[in-house]
């Protein structure tokens, strides 16, 4: 699926009038980029309507090819992929290129990363958590994290993770940890791939949890077959 640039904020080139700008991998690579490091960015897809799912409660009945590119592009560039156990059960995640951090207050490790190669999943939780025990004697001591005492502390993850060599840590949420996480004020940045689909019924927005009031910049604007694919800054950070 190609996809073509609406507004590029990225390479100081604010509007693209060229209608067949349909940038290569290295080019999206580039667009992608983190303008610098440490950071952190969330990638998150919508609905027209506001649904971070769909009727099976995945975010994988709503993606689409346009979708898919950016997201391996993402994926690729990432040293972590920071996830929340429920999304990576929901979505059965299996071992990834780079690491996948599993942020579960339980300790919960999704039964499709329970079999990866040591290094290749990282439990982040609190010290308090019930299944801590097994999932130290499953992953091993130093593949667990423990930030916190009754909940994930997500200042310290991403230090943790920072200190770790993880540069650039990629998350793919799911809604309740991405509104954590903009509540703890670690984000960067927002990437949202909004798919030309209605959905309406119970689904979850892309962020569920507590209130915030964040400001974001718009730093690109891509199209592919009617889906829209931003990227934005976190003004505050």
């Amino acid at each position: 699926m190609d996809v073509r640039v609406l507004i590029d904020n990225v390479s100081r080139n604010p509007v693209v009038t060229d209608p067949s700008d349909l940038p290569s991998d290295d080019r999206l690579r580039s667009l992608y980029g983190p303008p610098r490091l440490p950071w952190l960015r969330v990638n998150m897809i919508s609905t027209l309507d506001g649904a971070a799912t769909g009727a099976g409660g995945k975010s994988g009945d709503i993606n689409n090819s346009a979708d898919k590119r950016v997201f391996d592009t993402l994926r690729a560039l990432a040293d972590v992929i920071v996830v929340g156990a429920g999304t990576a059960r929901i979505e059965e995640y299996g071992v990834a290129s780079a690491p996948i951090a599993v942020v579960s207050r339980r300790a919960e490790i999704p039964a499709g990363l329970r079999e990866a190669p040591t290094g290749k999943v990282i439990l982040v939780t609190c010290a308090r958590a019930d299944g801590l025990p097994t999932s130290r004697e499953m992953l091993g001591e130093d593949q667990v994290i423990v930030v916190g005492d009754d909940a994930v502390d997500l200042r310290r993850m991403r230090a943790e993770l920072v200190d770790r060599g993880f540069q650039n840590l990629h998350s793919e949420g799911g809604p309740h940890l991405l509104a954590d996480l903009l509540a703890s004020g670690v984000v960067d940045e927002l990437c949202v791939s909004v798919v030309p689909h209605l959905v309406s019924g119970p689904y979850p927005r892309i962020a569920v949890g507590p209130g915030v009031n964040i400001d974001l910049d718009l730093l690109l604007l891509l199209e592919g077959n009617g889906t829209l694919l931003g990227r934005w800054a976190v003004s505050a950070t």
